[in-house]
């Protein structure tokens, strides 16, 4: 059952990559908010590395693909970021903030290893920027005044990426703190999944 849900997480979750590509480009946008973005870059560039060295896993694959997946994704962040962003932020300030963004990604990854060790620290930090994530992609929503980068196949798949761990990692490993978090993951994902749902129907706006 672990396996499963294993894999049913790391393909939705590569879903949702491919598709916040192919929106990203299509739309001239990005489709990860910013800074969950930087953090799952962080994530999956440590713990993809982590697997090279120690031995291939089936999340080890899955690491390896969203890192590269992840690099495009950043890429589309950097071409299209500037333009989501108020006049007077420069391109100077801006490849400054994306900088100052990414290290610090880094560095609060490397801190939850020093803290809780490398497999909590993979669980821990995976579900509270979950967390974060669902949030901003709200945020996002509102922020573009519709659907703009988004789509409800990047939401949903998001949904189920993030609920088959929930239940692998914290209902039957038996974390409270990881159950909890993945509760209120769905919570947020749903809300989403329901505001992206209601801009498609006829006559809502559109961003």
């Amino acid at each position: 059952m672990i396996l499963f849900l294993t894999v049913v997480s790391g393909l939705a979750w590569t879903v949702v990559y491919v598709d916040a590509i192919r929106i990203g480009f299509k739309d001239r946008s990005y489709a990860i908010p910013a800074a969950a973005l930087a953090l799952n870059f962080a994530w999956e560039a440590i713990y993809a590395t982590r697997s090279i060295a120690t031995g291939i896993t089936a999340q080890g694959v899955f690491n390896i693909a969203w890192g590269l997946a992840d690099v495009v994704i950043v890429y589309t962040f950097l071409k299209f970021g500037r333009s989501e962003l108020p006049a007077w932020v420069t391109r100077r300030l801006f490849i400054g903030w994306a900088l100052l963004l990414g290290v610090t990604s880094f560095a609060v990854q490397l801190l939850f290893v020093v803290q809780f060790g490398w497999d909590d620290a993979a669980r821990y930090a995976a579900f509270l920027q979950n967390l974060l994530m669902s949030g901003l992609f709200i945020a996002m929503f509102a922020a573009r005044a519709g659907t703009r980068g988004q789509t409800l196949l990047i939401a949903v798949a998001k949904w189920v990426g993030t609920l088959a761990p929930t239940i692998a990692l914290g209902w039957y490993g038996n974390s409270p703190l990881i159950l909890g978090v993945g509760v209120l993951c769905s919570v947020f994902d749903l809300v989403y999944i329901g505001l992206l749902w209601r801009a498609r129907q006829p006559g809502a706006a559109r961003g």
